[in-house]
């Protein structure tokens, strides 16, 4: 995953499920993606 994505789905993930940024920035890309799926896919249903 880029950079540029990896930034787009924290920002996603801070304002929708209202994660906080430092604990974002320490997982790995693997962690990250899997719950900005999770999120975006609840989000995409309401």
């Amino acid at each position: 995953m880029s950079r540029q994505e990896r930034e787009n789905m924290i920002q996603f993930l801070t304002k929708v499920q209202g994660l906080s940024e430092g604990k974002l920035m320490m997982m790995t890309d693997e962690d990250v993606e899997h719950l900005y799926t999770r999120a975006y896919i609840l989000h995409e249903k309401m």
